[in-house]
């Protein structure tokens, strides 16, 4: 089960103001989601954002929320994305790839619910990230279990990007891959 770049999105899931100080190891789940955003961008794989309740938790970072279309963040209350199923269609490609916080709560219902709505959904392990590191490990093996695949950033860059030669792999290479 190959990334496809034509049939993948990204979600960044509440990646927020309140939230990410207290998460373990934060700086590297932020790096690693900018970082995907935009290797994103160049490949013009649309990118999505949720934000959980926004008025208590804030929104998300500026760092990446400045990467993102505005109507492409969506706010929730509930736990994992979507609150209505039928915000899926906003999710117009079958493959998701995941980051965000906090791993044991809003990305794995998140990603438990893209995968009962028959999505391929891919979790990059060193982009989420929760308060204690045995939840964000607990949740990484509960959501391998369930069916997600774990990856990397640069699996899925790679994925993404199919074969070495072409113009696109020598900026993502030169600007991303060291």
């Amino acid at each position: 089960m190959r990334l496809k770049a034509e049939e993948s999105s990204l979600l960044v899931v509440d990646i927020q103001q309140q939230l990410v100080p207290e998460i373990h190891d934060h700086e590297r789940v932020v790096d690693c989601t900018a970082w995907l955003i935009d290797v994103a961008a160049i490949l013009k794989i649309p990118v999505h954002a949720t934000e959980q309740y926004p008025k208590g938790l804030g929104h998300t970072i500026p760092l990446l929320r400045s990467r993102l279309e505005e109507d492409h963040v969506h706010e929730k209350i509930c736990f994992g994305w979507p609150d209505e199923p039928e915000a899926l269609t906003r999710l117009t490609r079958p493959q998701v790839v995941l980051t965000g916080t906090e791993a044991h709560v809003c990305v794995m219902q998140t990603a438990l619910a893209l995968l009962e709505a028959g999505r391929e959904v891919f979790v990059v392990a060193e982009a989420v990230g929760s308060r204690r590191s045995h939840d964000r490990d607990c949740a990484l093996e509960r959501m391998q279990q369930a069916g997600c695949w774990l990856v990397t950033r640069e699996m899925v860059a790679f994925e993404w990007l199919q074969r070495a030669g072409t113009d696109v792999f020598r900026e993502v290479l030169q600007r991303y891959i060291r």
